[in-house]
């Protein structure tokens, strides 16, 4: 069982992901769209809670294809997204896909960044969670914690978006964060073995 200062740092950890991905589109933004701040935190939190409750549901039979594979989806997920934002940044305006205002991107974005999260539900699973009970406060822990870092990071973002006057650039850069993430969370699950 985890302690409660243990739980608000594994949450901090685990919202790390969302609040660097909150910055990039922050940054892409420029200015605040509350429609966009508000649902994109919010499905970060919501995925953030959710994949260690499915992480806890199937660690019997499934735990060992999470831990195997996680990790590696959610690099794909982030490598994909940020390889396609590096070449749209090359690309008129007009012609650019990759939109946080979407909701599929947002949705893909909350699936990438909360994979890992899944394998802490695992863990969960083997270390003395036992009843739903018991894992009830680290997930509404975990989801806020999520929830409040995107909110920060992508007023952050918005903040630096401000200052940079070419969206092509910043584009680029953004996709070049996300790759750097997925290949933290295949590093970070290597090193923590």
């Amino acid at each position: 069982m985890l302690s409660l200062t243990d739980t608000i740092l594994l949450s901090i950890a685990l919202a790390m992901d969302c609040f660097a991905v909150s910055v990039v589109s922050g940054i892409l933004l420029r200015r605040i769209v509350w429609r966009v701040l508000i649902q994109m935190s919010v499905l970060f939190g919501i995925f953030q809670a959710m994949m260690p409750f499915l992480g806890w549901t199937v660690a019997g039979s499934f735990a060992h294809h999470v831990n195997t594979w996680g990790h590696w989806i959610a690099f794909a997920l982030l490598l994909l997204i940020g390889l396609n934002m590096i070449r749209e940044s090359r690309l008129p305006e007009e012609e650019h896909h990759f939109n946080p205002t979407r909701l599929t991107t947002q949705l893909m974005l909350s699936v990438a960044t909360s994979i890992d999260a899944m394998a802490v539900g695992v863990s969960m699973a083997l270390t003395g969670f036992e009843t739903l009970h018991q894992l009830v406060l680290p997930l509404v822990i975990i989801g806020v914690g999520s929830l409040l870092f995107a909110v920060a990071g992508q007023l952050l973002g918005i903040r630096f978006g401000e200052r940079f006057n070419r969206r092509l650039k910043t584009e680029a850069i953004g996709g070049i964060i996300l790759i750097m993430i997925g290949i933290k969370i295949v590093a970070s699950h290597y090193i923590s073995l």
